[in-house]
């Protein structure tokens, strides 16, 4: 199989290809790869499922990769982060931020994200078109998540601009480059704040961490960069994802528009109809396991992928129709068990009010340039747009 990034059809719509991998065989053999290890791709919803939830897949990639010759040199803090990590470690620290997280903590928040939004849509021009993704998409998501961490405003492009190179699909080298620039960052924001606390959610996990004999430095820099990284990336692409996806449904976008107390109990549809990460990181098989008919071995790389799963007529009738009056809870686009996204009430907050906000200041928004001329961003994980040219 080659490359699928490489293919603008795939990175344009890449549901008709999983469609027919998985009327094929759920769980797919894919040649060798990471490791030089051959590995599979789940594109299944029950599998899907099963695979994110299966103890056996571990997510430690240190163990996975440990004595393996690469020429690969990312930063720890970026390739092994609480996301690259199995109980009982993962629990110790995904315990520390999950309070962060949690519906009461998030509504606190949601002056600040309507604020942020407001201010935003503020300079848009009252007529013509305008970028939806550089005008709201990137910068609300980056906004919120750099105030929850305290960092500066005039540091925010940076971070932006590494965690964008990050995701990037292509040279390894760009990856590797902007993941000791972010790294080298956040420990040097970490150093800051414990010459200067204040009360951001970073000085509380420093004292957390610095508290408790278990986490290390490096524990506490990789976690810092994991918010920092996902706490706006996979965001940016689901506000992106969504608006396209309602231009692109007349009649659910008049209904949401006509009816915007509607928007919460549709963002699940939203987010299952085009899911903003496309596959899931990294999980090999710690033992042989048979997932969907397929016999994996043990060490075997496993890539769930989530867009596919949420596509899956098994699990969603005619799931390739926006149906805002489906029941889509059940969609896998923040994963399942352990690892699911620990920031998913925020995403939800700012898709929310960032959707009822546009729909309610230009009713009359309209794509400014046909569906299949845009561009769509080559990455590894994620799957997002890199403009979103729309009329007000």
């Amino acid at each position: 199989m080659t490359d699928p990034t490489k293919d603008p059809r795939f990175l344009r719509d890449p549901y008709p290809t999983y469609a027919a991998m998985r009327s094929d065989c759920p769980v797919q053999p894919l040649p060798a790869g990471s490791g030089g290890r051959p590995g599979y791709l789940v594109t299944g919803y029950a599998e899907a499922r099963e695979a994110l939830a299966d103890p056996r897949l571990s997510k430690d990639t240190a163990r996975f990769f440990a004595g393996a010759e690469s020429r690969r040199r990312p930063h720890p803090a970026v390739a092994h982060t609480m996301l690259a990590s199995d109980p009982p470690h993962h629990t110790r620290l995904r315990r520390l931020v999950a309070g962060a997280f949690t519906t009461g903590s998030v509504e606190r928040l949601r002056p600040f994200i309507t604020r942020t939004t407001d201010r935003l849509l503020d300079r848009w021009p009252t007529e013509g078109p305008v970028d939806f993704v550089a005008g709201l998409a990137a910068p609300l998501p980056v906004a919120m998540i750099c105030e929850l961490l305290g960092v500066p405003q005039a540091e925010r492009p940076d971070v932006q601009r590494w965690s964008a190179r990050l995701f990037a699909a292509g040279d390894p080298a760009v990856v590797d480059t902007a993941s000791h620039a972010v790294a080298a960052y956040t420990a040097g924001l970490v150093a800051r704040r414990r010459q200067d606390p204040g009360d951001s959610l970073l000085d509380q996990l420093i004292t957390a961490c610095d508290a408790d004999d278990d986490v290390s430095e490096q524990d506490l820099v990789a976690l810092a960069v994991l918010l920092l990284v996902a706490g706006h990336e996979t965001t940016t692409n689901a506000l992106g994802n969504a608006l396209l996806a309602l231009l692109t449904a007349p009649g659910e976008l008049d209904r949401v528009r006509r009816n915007p107390q509607d928007i919460p109990a549709a963002l699940d549809e939203l987010l299952r109809y085009d899911s903003a990460v496309s596959t899931a990181t990294f999980r090999f098989t710690t033992e042989p396991v048979t997932l969907g008919g397929a016999d994996l071995p043990a060490g075997a790389p496993v890539l769930v992928a989530l867009g596919a799963a949420n596509r899956d007529p098994a699990r969603f009738p005619a799931p390739d129709r926006l149906d805002l009056d489906r029941t889509a809870t059940a969609h896998l686009a923040f994963g399942h068990g352990i690892h699911r996204c620990v920031g998913a009430p925020l995403a939800k907050a700012e898709l929310e009010i960032a959707l009822r906000a546009v729909l309610a200041r230009f009713p009359g928004i309209s794509l400014a340039v046909p569906a299949d001329r845009l561009e769509w961003r080559r990455t590894r994980l994620v799957r997002g747009l890199e403009s979103l040219p729309v009329m007000v």
